[in-house]
Formats: C-alpha cells, sequence, structure tokens
C-alpha cells in the first residue's frame, strides 16, 4: 500500500499556506477579544470537519507577534475566515454587519 510520503505533505502544506491571506489576530482590530476569536476558530474548525471540509488547506496554527508579545494565531483562507466570522459571537458590530452582508447575498442569489 502506497502512502503520502512526508516531503508530499510538507509541500502540500507550503502549498495551501500561500492561500491563506488572513490572520485570526486580525479580528482584533474589529474588537473581538483573544477568547472570542480563540473560540470562533475552534468552532469555524468544527463546522469544516462535520462538514467534510480539508480542515489543513483553510487553517494553519501559527505564532504571531504584537505588540511585542508573542500569542498563538491561526493562518487562515478565505473560506477560513469567513467560517471563523460566521462563528463569532456577534457582539461586536463588524462581525453582525457581515453576517448580514452573507444572508443578503444567499437570499438574492436564491430569488
Amino acid at each position: 500500500e502506497y502512502g503520502t510520503s512526508e516531503s508530499i505533505t510538507h509541500f502540500m502544506d507550503f502549498y495551501y499556506s500561500l492561500q491563506m491571506k488572513y490572520l485570526a489576530s486580525d479580528l482584533l482590530y474589529e474588537g473581538l477579544t483573544p477568547q472570542q476569536i480563540s473560540d470562533a476558530v475552534l468552532r469555524a474548525i468544527k463546522v469544516g470537519k462535520s462538514s467534510g471540509l480539508d480542515i489543513h488547506q483553510h487553517f494553519k496554527p501559527l505564532f504571531s507577534s504584537i505588540d511585542r508579545e508573542i500569542i498563538g494565531d491561526c493562518k487562515l483562507s478565505q473560506l477560513g475566515y469567513g467560517l471563523v466570522l460566521m462563528n463569532a459571537e456577534a457582539k461586536t458590530s463588524a462581525v453582525g454587519n457581515w453576517q448580514l452582508k452573507v444572508l443578503e447575498k444567499y437570499f438574492k442569489a436564491d430569488l
């Protein structure tokens, strides 16, 4: 039986990483707390897994530096970023506004 070699796996991780243009920590600037972001990322990953999404293509844990402090972060694809926003608490206007825009586009496309 043939398995995926480790070098191919590393190459694919690198390729997927190039497609990830967003950081979960960017949501700090939208008014979310680190805990809210962490919770939203975990919920988004659960949604992705339950839907059969290849998580490695959309979520990559890493460390970032903010204000001279190292924090746990997550690099996200566009779909991953959207899933995080969809699963974030809507206490901030940025999250609520984004969720409304998505639903408006969905329902307009459905007409």
